[in-house]
This record gives structure tokens, sequence and C-alpha cells, in this order.
């Protein structure tokens, strides 16, 4: 018995479910693969992930991904002054996969869509009157731009300042013509409500990400680190300049106070596509930087601690619930725990230096178990349990 057709586009390809977007977007399409035929566009911004196409087949009915050169991108980005619009707008913008949405829409008649992330809302935008549209918007990634210029100067600081107000203006427009528009967590749902109308308000809503706990559990089958002294550990892609800065921040301000007290320990940074600063560390102070690693949980697994210093966030740190299923201790800043209502003895936050390396060094000197902290993950955040809404919110599903 076919199912209902679901145009479902997503800004990068939703496998493998190795970072926090993917994670979310791979979660989704499974869910709604089970109510619909998934008609899937995207872009592929990494050349290691088209060896993944082929594992899409088992929850779309047609796959259309399309090549994204990101040095080409930018250059498209750079329009955006000349047209009034937001650089993340025109970065994306794709004649190829424009016509593909079109054509798709037409040929199978299509009639609801689900758009991950907001700025691939642009291929949609001819087709309102015939469309029921449920966007995903994850966070609020004006806020980003908002929050970036309020640390730079001159120049930068008018570019993001500029891209704060052209990227919430076409997020504004985006939700008063979607059925609905959901964020990763209340708090991130409230503070867009902030920005738009109130007549939007009751389309607007919060949809928390899930763990898979089975996958990371310290008690699950994965091979254990040979030779490596893994003391403290930060997890996730090294090209996002919300980690590269979280790294630069630790590594600045913390970690040669622990080094001080515990001149042998190790730091590893692990996480795909390192920065050339990134790199840089690596070998110095006790800092190993993986790079790509096949399996990110023995890294967890082995550390004493994990930490999550970001300075700038928005939305839920996948980063943090994967150490909290992982049964780990987690050393977080005030933004890196946002959206995560975990509280034990084995969370600690603070935004200090100082009193962020006296956490570092008590789990160094006293390693404690927290089983606690994938309890609290089995009982609020298994996939099955935070996504059980998503079809209700489509027509026949």
């Amino acid at each position: 018995m076919s199912k209902p057709a679901l145009l479902f586009l997503s800004h990068r390809i939703p496998f493998p479910p190795n970072k926090g977007d993917k994670i979310r977007s791979f979660n989704m399409l499974k869910v709604l693969s089970q109510h619909f035929d998934i008609y899937l566009g995207s872009f592929v911004d990494d050349p290691y992930d088209w060896q993944f196409a082929d594992k899409l087949e088992e929850y779309c009915q047609q796959v259309f991904l399309l090549n994204q050169n990101k040095l080409t991108c930018k250059v498209k980005g750079l329009s955006a002054f000349l047209m009034g619009k937001s650089i993340s707008e025109q970065y994306y913008q794709s004649t190829k996969m424009q016509k593909w949405v079109d054509k798709t829409i037409q040929q199978q008649g299509i009639s609801q869509a689900f758009i991950y992330s907001s700025v691939m809302a642009m291929f949609t935008s001819e087709h309102l009157d015939k469309l029921h549209q449920v966007v995903d918007f994850v966070d609020v990634d004006s806020d980003k731009w908002r929050q970036y210029a309020e640390n730079k100067k001159g120049l930068a600081k008018w570019v993001y300042a500029r891209e704060h107000r052209k990227l919430q203006r076409f997020e504004n427009n985006v939700a008063a013509q979607s059925a609905h528009s959901l964020f990763v967590s209340d708090p991130e749902a409230a503070l867009f409500k902030q920005q738009i109308g109130p007549e939007v308000h009751g389309r607007i809503q919060g949809m928390l990400n899930g763990v898979d706990t089975a996958f990371f559990d310290p008690d699950s089958n994965f091979e254990p680190l040979e030779n490596e002294q893994v003391d403290v550990v930060f997890t996730g892609a090294m090209d996002y300049w919300a980690n590269v800065d979280a790294v630069s921040w630790f590594v600045k301000f913390v970690w040669p106070l622990v080094r001080q007290r515990h001149p042998k320990a190790q730091f590893y940074v692990v996480g795909g596509n390192p920065t050339s600063d990134i790199k840089a560390l690596n070998g110095n102070n006790g800092i190993v930087v993986t790079g790509r690693v096949k399996d990110v949980r023995p890294y967890i697994a082995q550390s004493l601690v994990t930490v999550a210093p970001l300075q700038i966030a928005r939305g839920i740190q996948n980063k943090v619930l994967e150490a909290l299923s992982m049964a780990k201790p987690v050393i977080a800043t005030h933004m890196a725990i946002e959206g995560i209502d975990a509280r034990s003895e084995n969370i600690k936050i603070t935004d200090d230096p100082e009193e962020f390396c006296e956490q570092v060094c008590q789990y160094l000197e006293a390693p404690q178990d927290a089983y606690e902290n994938r309890l609290w993950i089995m009982e609020n955040l298994k996939w099955t349990a935070t996504l059980k809404g998503l079809p209700l919110l489509f027509r026949n599903s």
C-alpha cells in the first residue's frame, strides 16, 4: 500500500548521523519514512559523505543529491550584498535544486513538505499555495550571527550584524508562511517568538533531540583505544566555528591551568575536518587532535571527563547528550547546557576559567562514575519519545 508523498529538503545530506544537525535530520527522516514516501533533496558539502548515498534509499522513494563546493558557495554568498539578501540564502541558492523541486512537486503531485534548516525553504517559496509545509529551524540561526557580531570589531562586526538582520527577516517570512515551525527546545522556540508577531506564536513549538541510547552505551560493543591516555575530551565537527571557538577558549584560558597541576594530562579534540588553527595545537602541551575518527565512543568511554566550553551556541548540544548517555561527567558552560534540564553531581556548569580548571582537576584526581547521567537520558531523551509528535504535524500521516 502506497503512502502519501512528502518532499523532504535538507541543507546537508542526513547520513551518516555523525554530527549534530545530521543526527537530528536522519532521525526525523527515519520517523517520517514510516508514514510517507519520501522525496529527498539535499546538498553534500563533504566528499566523505558520498559513499553513504545509497544508505538513504532504505528510507526514500527518490533521492536527489547535489555536490556543494564550499569555495563556490562563499563566492555566491558575496552576491548577497548586491541583492539585499542574507549571505546564508545566497550560499545555498541553486538552480539545479530549484528545478528538481519544481519538477518533483509537479510530477508527484506533492502537497506536503518538510524543510530541515530554514534556508531550504527558498526552494518551495513558489509552491506555498499548494503545500502544507513544516519547517525545522533547529535553532535560531540569526541569533548566532548576533553573537558573532558582539565579539567582532570593524568591518567584520558590520557584516555579522547585517547577516543577523537579513537572516532574521528571512526566518520570520518562512515561519509566517509555514503550517508549523519547530525548534530544538522550548527555550529556543521562546527566543524565536520574541522576534516574530504573536499571530504566528501558535504555530511555533519545541521538539527535543534524542539520543541513540543503544549506540551511546558504555557497555555496547566497540573497539577500545590502545595505548592512549584520554583524560579530557571534546567532541564535535572541528570545521564548525562555534566548536573551534570553544576549543580555542579552553586551550587558552583553562588548559594551561590544568597542566600546571597535572603536567602529564592529555586533552583530546575529536572531530572531523579540523581547521589549521586546531591542527596546530596537536602535540603541544598534552593536546591531541585526532581529526575524523571511525567511532567517537572509545574516546568518550576512556576519558575521565567530557568538556563543552562553548562561548557561542544555540539549541541543544548533541555532544553533551552523548557524553551523558555514555555515563560520563560533563563540565559545560551555560551556553552549552542550555535546553538540557539534566542536573546531577556529575554535571558541572561554569563560565569561569579558574572554576572550570578546578572541576577538571577534581575529575583527574578522583575519577567518578556518572551512571545517573545515562539514566536521565534513558528516561527523558530517547528518539522514539522526542519525535513521536512529528508525523502528527502532517495530513494523512
